[in-house]
This record gives structure tokens, sequence and C-alpha cells, in this order.
């Protein structure tokens, strides 16, 4: 096995391995492909868990909100936005009140080519409103007052908050900070105000030991998402699982919370992966497009890892990063990180109640820092965008994980091609 692809861009990125090097390669387990994926969507519409059939939902409501992710997920909305649609305009809703909207965050908003990328479907376009969500402006969101537990503001986008039936829909697969994708995240953080974003994202949730990948139990992310919830009553939601080929394996509807947990349920045991041991070199991915479309969320691919790290060991990430570095804010939190360094950067941001928009991925970067050596390959950054990574940026894959080997003295190399997607998970 002397060469392994790793995802990367819309395809895979081909490695050759130095002589001597030991593979592992490190997979999600495999899942049985749906035989035809668009009668599973409509078989979860029509028998849902803990709620009423769509079409029973549907009936007698004034108005509908579908919300999607951003373009940074590989969601199929291709696959399930008419279904739903044309099920809530036959149970009465006019398709004139049925709004579909992007849970951007604080990521930029999908436009043109993009947004019909995005959708994947023309009639889509056509017959109903379809908007972006924009965490700035402060017209656009009802004020829900804060959570009970840990004092979060909690503001959410109007049209979603004022439509009288509400889905979220996503894609389950781990998140490095909020245990799993998905469900209640579309929400909050999805179409969420700038603050209610930026509390989440201060350092009492990021530096909390609890919000990491595929944990739920006391991640205190999720459970204020679970609180913001309840806030806003009735919601519910379809979610989705994918395969490395990107080809749909679940699909669950119903009410928000138990629909999520059901896709979780069906997916944490072939994501999570048992090791016996930790490796001096960890070879990863940022999961291909559209996920290694900047720098900002390749730091994701760098996190997961993390646990079959020995300490001092070296952690090689290939990222496209085809769109660049990312937001400008994120490039002047990755510049204060540089010129301050991890620990004089860390004592900035547990001070604030607030975090400065997309300064937490530049905190979350310092968790690998923290643990070993990090280097990227990419074909997306120069001249002074690889600067600002922080990390070592690397033009031969081969020839690091060799240095990686020589320095170590160890031939053991873990080998991840779908990057944030699997997580590997030392068990001795």
């Amino acid at each position: 096995m002397n060469e392994i692809a790793l995802s990367y861009g819309r395809g895979h990125l081909d490695i050759t391995l130095p002589p001597g090097a030991r593979p592992a390669v490190i997979r999600k387990q495999a899942l049985p492909k749906l035989a035809d994926a668009s009668a599973a969507i409509r078989s979860a519409l029509d028998n849902p868990i803990a709620s009423a059939p769509l079409a029973e939902l549907a009936r007698g409501r004034s108005s509908a909100c579908i919300l999607i992710c951003d373009i940074t997920r590989p969601v199929p909305n291709r696959l399930f936005l008419r279904p739903m649609i044309e099920t809530m305009i036959a149970s009465g809703i006019a398709r004139e009140k049925i709004s579909v909207l992007i849970a951007t965050g604080l990521h930029r908003p999908n436009l043109g080519d993009e947004l019909a990328e995005l959708v994947g479907d023309a009639w889509v376009l056509e017959n109903v409103r379809v908007e972006n969500h924009y965490a700035r402006d402060e017209d656009a969101h009802i004020d829900f007052g804060f959570t009970k537990t840990r004092n979060t503001p909690v503001k959410l986008d109007r049209l979603f908050a004022e439509a009288d039936l509400k889905i979220a829909t996503g894609l389950v697969e781990p998140h490095f900070m909020a245990g799993w994708s998905g469900g209640r995240k579309v929400i909050a953080p999805g179409v969420a105000h700038h603050e209610t974003i930026r509390t989440f994202h201060s350092a009492r949730f990021m530096e909390d030991p609890l919000a990491v990948q595929c944990n739920l139990i006391g991640n205190p992310l999720h459970e204020e998402q679970l609180e913001i919830v309840r806030m806003l009553g009735e919601v519910y939601a379809l979610n989705t699982v994918l395969d490395e080929e990107r080809d749909l394996v679940c699909v669950t509807f119903g009410e928000i919370i138990a629909s999520h947990q059901a896709a979780v349920d069906f997916v944490s045991g072939a994501t999570q992966i048992p090791m016996d041991r930790k490796f001096s070199t960890v070879v990863t991915s940022s999961a291909g497009y559209p996920l290694d479309k900047t720098y900002y969320q390749t730091i994701k691919g760098m996190v997961t890892p993390l646990d079959i790290l020995k300490p001092g060991g070296t952690l090689i990430i290939a990222s496209e990063c085809s769109e660049g570095f990312g937001s400008p804010e994120f490039r002047e939190a990755q510049a204060r990180l540089v010129e301050l360094g991890p620990d004089r950067f860390l004592a900035t941001l547990t001070a604030k109640n607030l975090a400065e928009i997309d300064e937490w991925q530049a905190e979350m970067q310092l968790k690998p820092m923290r643990l070993g050596r990090v280097e990227l390959y990419t074909t997306g950054l120069s001249g002074s965008d690889r600067a600002l990574t922080g990390v070592g940026v690397i033009d031969d894959l081969t020839a690091a994980i060799a240095r990686s080997i020589s320095r170590s003295g160890d031939p053991d190399v873990a080998i991840i091609p779908e990057g944030p997607y699997v997580v590997p998970r030392y068990a001795g």
C-alpha cells in the first residue's frame, strides 16, 4: 500500500509513502447505501419520529420555513426540498408563504451560481422564496431574551421564528465543538444573531473539555442549543447521513431533538474508530469540497484526530483552500495569533464574553499547536496567506512524511482520507 488517496477539492490527492512507512488507513465503517434515496425520503416524511407526518403537520398552517445549511456542507438538498415543498402545498400552504432560509451563521451569503448549486433544484428556486440569513442585520431578528443556564443572548432570524411551520434540515456528522452537526445546530448558530453566535464561540465554551466532537453529554454548546430550540416551541427537522462517496445512507424526519438523536445513533458507531495505539505521524485531509474551500474551515480537520497523535508528533493536513484564507475577521485573528504566540493569544480571549467574529477558529487551532507540529499541504494559498496560517506549509507530502518518521524514529503512519468526517479514538 504505497499510494493512498486523500479527499482533496472536488476529487482526490494521491500520496506516495516513503520507503519503510507502515500505513494504518482509518476510514468510517461501511454503511449500506439506500437503494432508492427518493423513496427513503418519502418514507421518512410519512413515518416520522415523535411527530405527525409532514402532510398532517402542514395542514392548517399559514406559512412554513425550511432551513438549509450553506455551501460549506454537502447536504443533498436536491433530493428532499421539492418533495417537502410539494407536500406542504398539497396540504394547503400557499407556495408564496413557503420560504427556504440558508443557515449561513456568520459565513458569507450564497448567491448566483453558488445558490443554484446549493439548492440543487431549479424548481425550488422558481417556486418559493429562497433567502440567506444575515447575522449582522439587527432588524432581521427576534429577541427571545437569555438562556437560563448560561445566560446566552438568544436572537433568531425573524423569517424562521415567525413561520407557522418550522423545519431545519442538515447533515449529521462529527462537529469538533458541538458534538454533532445537524438538527438544533442549524438553528443556533445557523440562523442566529451575531451576538448569540459570538457567545457560543467565546472561550468559556471553546475551552470546555466537554465541547468536543461526538460528545453530547454535558456539552455546553449542545445544552444551550437544546434550550434555544425549546424557546422556539414546535420545531421539526430532516437529518441526513452520507457515506464517503457522498451517497445518502440514512434520513430521519420528525421532532427536532428526537429525529436528530436517531441520526446520531445511526452514524455514531460507524464514525468513531477505535485505535489501539497513538502515532507520531498523522496524515489527514479537510474532507475535500466543500469543506476545504478555505483555510478557515481546514482547522476542523486539524482538531478531529488529536486523540491518536502522540505529544510532540506531526499532524499533516491536505486542504485545497480553493477560495483562499477566509473572512477578513479570521485573517485578522490569525495575524494576532502569529504575532502574539499561542499563550498570549489565548490570554486575550479568556476575558471576553463575546468572541470577535471568526476568531474562534484561530482559537481552535491552538489545540493541535499545543500537542505537536502542524504542517499544511495546499495549492490554494500563497505569499502572506501562508505565513498567516501559523503552521508549517509544505509542498511535498511524501518528503514531509519521511521527515516526520525520521524525527520520531516511528515508521507507523495514521492516514485519514476523509478528514474530520472520521473520528479516531485511542482505546488504550
